[in-house]
């Protein structure tokens, strides 16, 4: 038995890196909810009840697996005690 070996395109790379992008955001803000909850002393529970929510749904955003709406957002960075800051800026070596 002879070996071939074929080329592999990758396709719909462009696909893959917008959702490994949308993953690596949703982990990032899942943990920096987290972190503000943690260092106020708070349980899931507690922080879920301050912003309407229930502690599953905290759990799923905390572990990147949820992605929150603007309200949503603004309602946990009041339970946080936080400033909620959405900003667009320029790519790094983007012309301005």
């Amino acid at each position: 038995m002879t070996a071939r070996h074929s080329h592999w395109e990758r396709t719909g790379a462009e696909q893959h890196n917008s959702a490994y992008e949308e993953a690596r955001a949703a982990l990032l803000l899942g943990q920096m909810v987290h972190d503000r909850r943690t260092e106020l002393g708070l349980t899931q529970g507690e922080l879920a009840e301050r912003a309407g929510m229930t502690q599953p749904q905290l759990s799923r955003l905390e572990s990147g697996g949820a992605t929150p709406t603007v309200p949503l957002l603004a309602r946990l960075a009041a339970a946080l005690d936080a400033e909620l800051d959405i900003a667009f800026r320029p790519h790094r070596g983007a012309a301005a």
